[in-house]
C-alpha cells in the first residue's frame, strides 16, 4: 500500500499538492495527507530492514540510530500537518452532509405517515408530526449553516479533543426528541378546537405522565456536563492524559481515544439508544401527550449513566516509573551504569491512548539529572519497537554528572511520572 501510494503521488501532483490553494476543496490536503502518509511509511519500513543510512553515520549504532529517529521525526511532522489540514477540510464540508441527513429523516418520516395512513386515513397528529419535523430539521439547518466550519450539526457533540463525546451525544439525542414532542403538542393544540381537545393536550404535559422522561432528560444532561468537568479536573491534576485528535469520527461514541472499544460507552449508548426508541414508539401511539416512559426502562437508563460516569472516573492514570536497569546487549558484560551506556526504563503509561503517531511519540523526553534526553524512534517492520508504553531506552548523555541522579520521563502531552534515583558512575 505504502510503495502504491509512494507511486501514484506524482500522477496525482499535476492536480493537487498538500498545500492545496483551492479554498474549500478538499482534494489537495486530502492527497497531501496520504502522500505524506505513504512516504514515512516506506521511509520507516526501509530504516527498519537497514537500509538507507548514510555512510558517514553507519558505522557507529548510536548515531544511526539518532540520525534514523531524526528523519522519521521530520517526516512524521509532515505526517501531522498534512493530517491537521485534512481534518479540518473535513470537518468543514461535514455540515452539508448533516444537513442531507436530517432533512432524509424527514422524507423517511413523511413516507411512513403516508403509507401507516392509507386505510386509517390522513389525522391532524400526522400534520402536527410532519410540521413539527420541519421545525426542527429547519432549527438544525440553520445551526449548520452558522457553524459549518466546526462541523455543522455536530458541532456541539465535539469536545475539547476534537472527538465525538458520547455524554453530549446521548444528551442531544434526548433535547432534540423531547423539544419535537413538545411541538407535535403545540401543533396539535394550534389545530384543536374544542376545550376538552385542548385541556386534554395541556394536560398532557403534566409531569404525572412524563416523570418517566423527564428524569431521564435531565440525568442525561447533568451526566453531559458532569463529565466534561470531571475530565478537566483530571486532566488539569495530571490524572489524566489527552491527546487532540486530527477529526471526529462516529467511532468515537463507542471507543477510547486508542481506538479500541469501552464497556461504559456502548452499554450506554445501546441502552440510551433503545430507550429512546421506545420513547418515539410511545409518542407514534400517543401522540396527545409526553412519552410515558416506564420507570423500569428508565431506572434501566439511570444505572447505564451511572456506569458510564463510573467509567470515566476508572479510566486513565498518571503515568509510574517502576524501575531503571542498565541496558545490555548480547554478549555485554555486567557493568554499572556510565555515561555513554544505554537504560531501559520500566513502568506504564508512558503512551497515552491517541499517541501512538510518531509524531506523538517523538515528543517524549527523559529527564536525566539536569540533562534532558529525547527517546529515540527505533523502527521495526509495521511499527517502533522503541518508545512503548512500558518500556523507554535511552542513552545516558556525557553531560550527566557522575552520582546519584534522578530519571523522570516527560509523556507526549506533557505529564510527568514519579522520580526515580539511579547511580550513574565514571
Amino acid at each position: 500500500m505504502a510503495v502504491q501510494e509512494a507511486g501514484q503521488g506524482s500522477a496525482m501532483a499535476g492536480a493537487h499538492r498538500g498545500g492545496c490553494t483551492c479554498g474549500d476543496c478538499p482534494h489537495g490536503a486530502r492527497a497531501g495527507h496520504r502522500r505524506a502518509i505513504a512516504e514515512f511509511l516506506l521511509k520507516r519500513d526501509e530504516f527498519a530492514a537497514g537500509q538507507g543510512l548514510p555512510a558517514a553515520v553507519a558505522h557507529s549504532a548510536s548515531a544511526s540510530r539518532q540520525w534514523v529517529s531524526e528523519a522519521l521525526t521530520q517526516s512524521a511532522e509532515v505526517v501531522a500537518e498534512r493530517g491537521r489540514a485534512e481534518g479540518a477540510a473535513w470537518l468543514a464540508r461535514l455540515w452539508w452532509r448533516t444537513t442531507c441527513v436530517v432533512w432524509a429523516l424527514v422524507v423517511a418520516l413523511l413516507l411512513v405517515q403516508a403509507f401507516t395512513a392509507i386505510g386509517a386515513g390522513w389525522t391532524a397528529a400526522r400534520t402536527a408530526g410532519l410540521l413539527a419535523a420541519l421545525v426542527t430539521a429547519g432549527a438544525l439547518t440553520a445551526a449548520s449553516w452558522f457553524h459549518r466550519a466546526r462541523g455543522g450539526a455536530v458541532a456541539p457533540v465535539i469536545g475539547e479533543d476534537n472527538r465525538l463525546s458520547t455524554s453530549r451525544a446521548v444528551a442531544g439525542a434526548w433535547v432534540l426528541f423531547v423539544a419535537y414532542a413538545v411541538l407535535v403538542l403545540v401543533g396539535r393544540l394550534a389545530a384543536a378546537s374544542g376545550h376538552a381537545e385542548r385541556d386534554a393536550l395541556i394536560a398532557g404535559l403534566e409531569l404525572g405522565r412524563a416523570a418517566g422522561v423527564v428524569t431521564v432528560l435531565a440525568v442525561v444532561c447533568a451526566i453531559a456536563v458532569l463529565v466534561r468537568r470531571v475530565v478537566g479536573v483530571r486532566v488539569l491534576g495530571q490524572r489524566l492524559q489527552k491527546v487532540r485528535a486530527d477529526r471526529p469520527r462516529a467511532a468515537d461514541l463507542l471507543t477510547d481515544d486508542s481506538g479500541r472499544g469501552t464497556f461504559a460507552d456502548i452499554q450506554y449508548v445501546v441502552i440510551g439508544g433503545v430507550a429512546l426508541l421506545f420513547a418515539a414508539v410511545r409518542l407514534g401511539r400517543r401522540p396527545d401527550q409526553l412519552p410515558d416512559l416506564p420507570w423500569g426502562l428508565a431506572v434501566v437508563v439511570l444505572v447505564s449513566a451511572a456506569t458510564y460516569v463510573a467509567g470515566k472516573y476508572a479510566e486513565g492514570g498518571r503515568p509510574v516509573i517502576l524501575s531503571v536497569v542498565r541496558a545490555r546487549e548480547a554478549g555485554d558484560l555486567d557493568a554499572p551504569i556510565r555515561t555513554g551506556d544505554d537504560i531501559e526504563i520500566r513502568g506504564a503509561g508512558f503512551v497515552p491512548p491517541g499517541a501512538q503517531g510518531a509524531d506523538r511519540l517523538s515528543r517524549m523526553v527523559v529527564r536525566i539529572g539536569a540533562v534532558h534526553v529525547h527517546v529515540p524512534l527505533v523502527p521495526v517492520a509495521g511499527g517502533f519497537s522503541n518508545p512503548t508504553d512500558a518500556v523507554l531506552r535511552v542513552p545516558v548523555p556525557a553531560d550527566v554528572e557522575p552520582g546519584r541522579v534522578e530519571v523522570q520521563v516527560v509523556t507526549a502531552v506533557g505529564v510527568e511520572t514519579n522520580r526515580y534515583a539511579i547511580d550513574v558512575t565514571e
